[in-house]
């Protein structure tokens, strides 16, 4: 093992950009980009979180970022190749983990009208209830067209027969 970057405060949330950069979030709400020589830059900037950031990279080439706060009417952001920061969508109670299936869609660990679970956007940005169950904080598709949902005690696999998003 050894040390990849620092300096970066407290590092939650990473990802990587088709071009091999990766992407780290700073719970005070700092996105820092590290390139392939591993120079770090600010690129954007959003409001801090009380616990973590969590990261992915939509089909288009956005950064989509949650960071739960104590409001229980949080966002999820989208940040644009050049860093500018603006809300996808607003009012989901402690947005964490996310992900992108093979079609765009982007679901998000959080609740919706008070309803704990994974959330699924659709490609218009309409959210919807797509799996039901309390302390959700990870998910990733795998090959085998699951969902594997992390909780803080345990993983869970859900057969959902969705191909998730591959990386370029």
């Amino acid at each position: 093992m050894s040390t990849y970057a620092e300096g970066m405060g407290v590092a939650t949330g990473i990802a990587f950009d088709s071009a091999e950069n990766l992407y780290v979030g700073d719970r005070s709400g700092t996105i820092f980009k590290i390139g392939k020589d591993r120079q770090i830059f600010v690129f954007a900037t959003i409001e801090p979180s009380v616990s973590a950031y969590h990261l992915a990279f939509g089909p288009h080439g956005d950064l989509f970022v949650t960071g739960p706060t104590t409001s229980s009417f949080d966002s999820v952001y989208r940040v644009s190749p050049a860093g500018e920061v603006e809300t996808f969508y607003r009012g989901l109670g402690r947005p964490q983990g996310l992900a992108f299936d093979a079609d765009g869609r982007l679901y998000v660990a959080g609740s919706l009208g008070g309803r704990r679970g994974v959330v699924r956007f659709d490609k218009d940005g309409t959210p919807q209830q797509f799996l039901s169950g309390p302390g959700i904080v990870g998910l990733a598709f795998t090959p085998s067209r699951a969902l594997l949902v992390a909780t803080n005690s345990a993983l869970y696999r859900v057969d959902v027969g969705i191909t998730g998003r591959t990386l370029p």
